[in-house]
């Protein structure tokens, strides 16, 4: 994000960069009435000016940081180090994204405005009550708005301030009844939970919407109420997830042996014959730019096949392989959604 005015103040104050290394410095990544800006090393003499120049001309931006390290070189959590350029060192911030509200301090969880888009892609491919797994689900921006869609989520993080988020999400956005939260281990999620859905699925009654009228008796709107709960909408959980999200780029791929055996015993549940299909996986994960995109996306298969141990391929009918693109990281490394069934021979496995 960047203005035209600002980007004209900075070019006539700046001096001139060498073309190989010029950039625009005004722009930036809005987080709440933060501004996050990742500046080159000619401009970083200047950067105090270009925080107060960010400050003074976005009413909405009370604080400027630069990020002094890569997201995750120095967390699990994806956090980074950052110095203030302008403003207080205030970092706990409410965003607004697929008409949910979050709260939380951008220092010590990951969230990036950009995904925003993905992140409603993928939400919106979930069917009203289904079951979904985020195994990494940061303070719940996949979670709370498939919630709010009537799609029963479980969902974890292990960082504890995201899990905190997620909780505060949870109960913000009034989505109680479809979400619940956990703050543990990848794997040991993905197991747990699974487990857990088959034994103990939720049920959710939504009554119909009644109007009361003050001129109405007790009794009247007693049999009001009553009548709603009658004609109450009913969500039974399913025993089974439809999908697993394991959005943690640059390690998630690393949890794929979690699903070896997951589904042991339950064979004539996901019989061929039968309409219930083994859970789709919606991998997130980085891939270094190679020389072409097919290039890419077969090196994307080796992978996911040596970590899940099963041959994965992008033909196969039975696992409904899709490899999207979502964005350019960094000038040699991209960042995909691969979307695929777990493989029979991995739900199940032998322990």
């Amino acid at each position: 994000m960047t203005g035209p005015c600002v980007h004209n103040i900075l070019e006539a104050i700046l001096p001139e960069i060498p073309e190989d290394e010029k950039e625009t410095p005004a722009g930036f990544a809005q987080v709440g009435h933060v501004a996050h800006v990742n500046l080159r090393e000619p401009y970083l003499p200047y950067k105090y000016l270009i925080g107060e120049i960010l400050v003074d001309k976005n009413a909405n931006i009370t604080t400027v940081i630069n990020k002094t390290f890569d997201v995750g070189a120095e967390s699990a959590f994806r956090t980074f180090p950052y110095e203030v350029l302008a403003g207080p060192d205030d970092l706990d911030v409410t965003v607004r994204e697929s008409d949910c509200e979050f709260k939380f301090n951008f220092g010590k969880v990951y969230w990036n405005s950009r995904l925003g888009t993905e992140h409603a892609r993928l939400f919106e491919s979930f069917q009203q009550g289904e079951a979904v797994c985020d195994v990494m689900a940061g303070v719940g921006p996949f979670a709370v708005p498939a919630g709010k869609r009537k799609v029963f989520v479980r969902a974890n993080d292990l960082n504890p301030d995201s899990y905190a988020g997620l909780e505060d999400a949870i109960k913000r956005n009034k989505v109680g009844d479809f979400v619940s939260g956990s703050c543990e281990d990848g794997r040991a999620f993905i197991r747990r939970a699974t487990e857990d859905l088959a034994h103990s699925p939720r049920t959710v009654r939504i009554p119909a919407k009644i109007k009361i009228s003050r001129t109405q008796s007790k009794e009247d709107i007693a049999a009001l109420r009553q009548a709603a709960d009658d004609a109450a909408t009913v969500f039974q959980e399913p025993t089974a997830f439809s999908h697993y999200v394991m959005n943690l780029p640059a390690s998630a791929i690393e949890f794929l042996d979690a699903f070896s055996g997951v589904y042991r015993g339950r064979e004539a549940e996901f019989h061929p014959d039968t309409s219930q299909r083994l859970p789709l996986i919606h991998l997130y994960l980085f891939q270094a730019k190679l020389a072409t995109e097919e290039a890419e996306l077969q090196e994307i298969c080796e992978r996911i096949s040596e970590h899940i141990g099963a041959e994965v391929k992008r033909d196969d009918p039975e696992l409904d392989m899709d490899i999207r693109y979502v964005r350019l990281v960094a000038p040699k490394k991209k960042m995909f959604c691969a979307s695929f069934r777990i493989p029979r021979s991995v739900a199940f496995a032998r322990p």
